[in-house]
């Protein structure tokens, strides 16, 4: 009998599995699917000489989280790659906005759209250097974060923190209004904000917005060497190399409570795996509650709670194995990771609008990424290994664009709006559907069915609007990981800080579980070597 059971392999999952083994107990992962990873996975479906990321595939989050900056994956054999540039947001004029790898260059290209505007990216970035690692540890810790909240309360009197914190509510369209006097930095805040599921007049947006950019330019967007799975892969071998065991296939069918206890897991085939002191759940909050543990082991407030639970976007996500470079009009986007592929902050506020309403989006906003820029292994050199993504409604009500897409995702409407991202970039890149050597598509519905946390393609696992973050993730109450059942623990991405791929969720709930037997992990002599 193993002192936990994890349920789900994904990078949450292997990240508490791995402090709870450093912490000396022996620990038992099931996953459901044939391989662990959840949405940080690569294979070659798209072309044998291909490696094509299948969902997460840049990682500044990961570049700066404490959790496995603790956890040494270089010491398996991680290691990380970046592009000549971070991010690039192309206009149809020519003219680019670029997030360079040294923040003067970035300062420098900036000041082309408006003389003023490299001195607005320094003093911005000068902020972000006072208040950025206190403000990082503070995000990736229990709510509330009371040591490292002291110190970023301190960080932030320094730095003029009312204004700061006037700007992180902003809306991203606002802070960049008043930030910048040309179109570059507003793009750079604006498309970053677009990761989540944050239109340009949410409130909060700018927050979002600047924090993204902020860490593109503190540490990049940075890739793993031979695909997003090497992460995995280190992870993985971490874990067992110290003792713990992982299981792919097993799917967990419930959460096996005694007086109010969890005291093991039933997989569906009927197998009871029983836990000593915890169960962790890297799943979904809907799923973890409505159907692992069921209505009768819960209080009635959150399950009326769960009621008002909301995703966030859905995910539309196109590969390609590219005969050559894309041929971006603007000569500046070549060299970057990831591209933003929208007309200015206009096409963004459209984009949003058009989802709000239910609509498919008729000129996508499109997230960009150019892996063999930013990796060179990816594949043979002189072509490139490509996806983009955009979002779509969680339910479509009508479709914006000619094609009449109603989100069934039958073959006809996956080609549709695969064509529609196609098109999309065309304008940016004319020449690029010429370079299409092959293409895989993955609807809503197919991310889901790859990675059931990834509901109908909500790759945040809620969404990331002020009204679900912190204490009132994944519903009001206390913004941690435990749950009404003792022993049992959220250590997914529906856990606060929520989204990403940086650990904190499953290192939430693995640090809970041991505090509640009398340990403290960070104090584990495997914790500081």
């Amino acid at each position: 009998m193993p002192d936990a059971v994890v349920i789900g392999a994904g990078p949450n999952g292997l990240v508490a599995a791995n402090l709870l083994v450093d912490a000396g107990w022996s620990v038992e992962v099931l996953e459901a699917q044939q391989e662990p990873g959840g949405a940080v996975r690569s294979d070659r479906g798209v072309h044998p000489d291909y490696v094509s990321d299948l969902f997460s595939a840049f990682y500044p989050l990961a570049a700066a989280s404490p959790v496995l900056a603790r956890l040494d994956l270089a010491a398996e054999g991680l290691r990380w790659s970046h592009a000549p540039s971070v991010l690039a947001h192309p206009l149809l004029d020519g003219r680019c906005a670029v997030l360079e790898r040294r923040m003067e260059e970035t300062a420098a290209g900036l000041g082309e759209f408006a003389a003023a505007d490299a001195d607005a990216w320094r003093d911005m970035y000068e902020v972000w250097s006072r208040v950025g690692p206190d403000l990082v540890q503070a995000l990736f810790t229990p709510f509330p974060p009371v040591r490292s909240g002291l110190r970023l309360a301190a960080r932030l009197r320094a730095a003029g923190g009312l204004r700061l914190a006037r700007n992180l509510a902003l809306p991203v369209r606002r802070l960049g209004e008043e930030e910048f006097a040309g179109d570059g930095g507003r793009l750079l805040l604006a498309g970053n904000a677009l990761h989540a599921d944050l239109a340009p007049e949410a409130v909060g947006s700018g927050g979002f917005g600047w924090l993204m950019s902020m860490l593109g330019q503190s540490h990049g967007f940075p890739v793993p060497v031979g695909g997003a799975g090497a992460l995995t892969d280190a992870l993985v071998s971490r874990l067992r190399r110290r003792g713990g065991v992982l299981r792919c296939g097993e799917r967990v069918a419930s959460v096996v409570v005694r007086s109010g206890t969890a005291v093991g897991v039933r997989t569906e085939g009927k197998e009871t795996v029983s836990a000593r002191r915890a169960v962790l759940a890297d799943t979904s909050a809907p799923t973890l509650y409505r159907d692992l543990v069921g209505e009768e082991h819960l209080p009635s407030r959150l399950l009326r709670d769960l009621e008002r639970f909301q995703w966030d976007f859905a995910t539309f996500k196109v590969d390609w194995a590219l005969t050559g470079s894309v041929p971006w009009t603007a000569p500046q986007a070549a060299g970057a990771g990831t591209v933003h592929v929208a007309d200015g902050v206009d096409g963004l506020t459209r984009f949003a609008s058009q989802i709000a309403m239910g609509q498919v989006p008729d000129e996508p906003f499109a997230l960009f990424g150019q892996m063999t820029t930013a990796d060179p292994t990816r594949s043979p050199a002189g072509t490139e290994s490509a996806w983009a993504y955009t979002h779509v409604p969680q339910r479509i009500t009508a479709d914006a664009g000619p094609d009449g897409i109603t989100g069934s995702w039958g073959a006809h409407e996956q080609e549709a709006m695969a064509d529609r991202i196609a098109a999309q970039v065309e304008r940016f890149a004319p020449g690029f559907r010429a370079r299409i050597a092959a293409r895989r598509i993955l609807a809503p519905t197919t991310l889901q069915a790859m990675d059931e946390n990834l509901h109908n393609g909500a790759i945040n696992n809620g969404t990331t609007a002020l009204h679900q973050q912190a204490i009132f993730r994944p519903t009001p109450g206390t913004g941690r990981p435990e749950t009404p059942v003792k022993g049992l623990y959220l250590a997914s991405a529906a856990a606060h800080p929520g989204g990403g791929v940086h650990g904190a969720p499953g290192a939430n709930a693995a640090r809970a579980a041991l505090r509640r037997h009398g340990l403290h992990p960070l104090l584990h002599r495997a914790q500081r070597i």
